[in-house]
């Protein structure tokens, strides 16, 4: 499958790694580059042989520049806008319904939308000296789709302060707050972002999907809700081959062989 604005390829051990791939816009995610983005992580749901997603960028220095601003000045029917921009909570709803991990290889700065699409990854690596932000505000517009991120991983009033005021943040201050979870000297930074990926490709894939669905389902529950929902996935997992497998070399001092069932 070729793809116009991201590059895809996935290694022996499992991992697929999507390199946003459009660096004369900085990665500005644009109608064509939000739609390689649903097709190649769509791939990598439908591929059995993808254990793991690394989300990442070819660019020097930028990871994405957010949302296409062009686009928003384009003279087109309000309803046709509105259909397009659909495509930011297709992207994010499908990230998190993945039914595998994703690590966001942050290795240059992350900004608007771009500060939305780092998010929705599960586990979030960044460059030193890379920045993040939601300078929106400073063009006349507004985080609107990426916010119900932000306020799922940062608490409010330093959510608030990042909306409102549209500054960038150093890579460490991310990490303080809550939005990453490592910073990695540039020198390290592949080989840390490498060997997290590997890590993740090798659980069991079908208790990481049980468990990615679950941490994705039972944010938004009511807290009794989330506890019922989450008892029955606990007893789907003692239903699986792959439990009785993780238990059994554990005891026997050995590493598990994974059947993904």
């Amino acid at each position: 499958m070729s793809y116009e604005t991201v590059r895809y390829e996935v290694d022996e051990r499992g991992v697929a790694t999507i390199a946003l791939d459009q660096p004369e816009t900085r990665n500005a995610l644009s109608d064509q580059v939000l739609d390689d983005l649903l097709t190649a992580f769509g791939a990598a749901r439908d591929d059995a042989a993808v254990r793991c997603v690394v989300l990442t960028s070819t660019h020097e220095k930028v990871f994405s520049s957010g949302g296409n601003l062009a686009g928003f000045a384009e003279g087109v029917p309000l309803v046709h806008k509105h259909f397009g921009t659909d495509r930011f909570p297709r992207l994010f709803q499908l990230i998190g319904e993945l039914g595998k991990p994703t690590i966001c290889a942050a290795n240059g700065h992350v900004l608007a939308g771009g500060l939305g699409l780092a998010l929705a990854c599960d586990l979030i690596v960044a460059r030193d000296g890379v920045t993040f932000g939601t300078p929106e505000i400073n063009v006349g517009v507004f985080p609107f789709m990426i916010m119900a991120l932000i306020y799922r991983n940062v608490g409010r009033k330093k959510t608030n302060e990042l909306l409102l005021l549209g500054d960038r943040i150093s890579a460490q201050e991310a990490e303080r707050i809550g939005i990453v979870n490592r910073v990695v000297a540039e020198d390290e930074f592949d080989a840390a972002v490498a060997e997290w990926a590997g890590r993740l490709a090798g659980k069991s894939p079908v208790l990481m999907r049980l468990g990615k669905d679950a941490m994705h389902r039972q944010q938004d529950m009511p807290f009794a809700e989330a506890l019922e929902y989450l008892h029955h996935n606990l007893t789907l997992a003692f239903s699986t081959e792959d439990i009785q497998e993780g238990v059994a070399a554990f005891f026997e001092k050995r590493d598990p062989v994974w059947r993904g069932r």
